[in-house]
């Protein structure tokens, strides 16, 4: 099983060549140009300003896929969501690491304080998507259907859901800073 561990400012070489191969070949992000690592780094601190995690899922010194989550919108009611994301290495697909890490994210997420974790993902084909977040005990929400054009044709989002912790059973408290 891989080292989950949050990210490093070293693994950002490998974190964009997975995202660029996911933005030139996959459906899973609607992005049809790939980020530079500045972009990619850039969006790193983004998430990470926010004390939310940024994680990366490593074995034998490569690194098989990260995830992050962030606010679900800016405004301030939704600052209990966030939508997660999770991309894996060609490759690495299939073999658990991607379910690893992405619990991993839930539980650290939920110690910044987050009751609800939103999947939106990219085309309601990319079962390989839908189905880690079933694993993990996301349920289905709804499907957005043809709202993103890629690669010639129209593609659904999938939403999901999966409440954290107490999820909206009580009143949230705001962290102390």
């Amino acid at each position: 099983m891989p080292n989950i561990r949050p990210s490093r400012e070293e693994d950002m070489a490998a974190i964009t060549a997975i995202y660029a191969h996911h933005v030139l070949n996959g459906t899973g992000t609607f992005e049809t140009t790939p980020p530079t690592r500045e972009d990619m780094v850039a969006r790193r601190a983004d998430v990470l300003s926010k004390d939310l995690p940024y994680l990366v899922a490593e074995e034998d010194g490569r690194i098989l896929g990260f995830a992050y989550c962030q606010w679900f919108k800016p405004r301030p009611a939704y600052r209990y969501s966030a939508e997660d994301s999770i991309y894996m290495a060609d490759g690495a697909r299939g073999r658990g690491a991607g379910k690893a890490l992405l619990t991993a994210l839930m539980e650290q997420a939920e110690a910044a304080g987050v009751r609800k974790l939103i999947a939106v993902i990219g085309d309601s084909a990319n079962l390989g998507s839908v189905g880690v977040h079933t694993a993990v005990g996301f349920t289905p929400v709804g499907v957005l259907k043809s709202c993103g054009w890629k690669f010639g044709k129209w593609l659904d989002v999938v939403l999901m859901e999966r409440a954290l912790g107490v999820g909206d059973s009580t009143s949230p408290e705001l962290p102390s800073k």
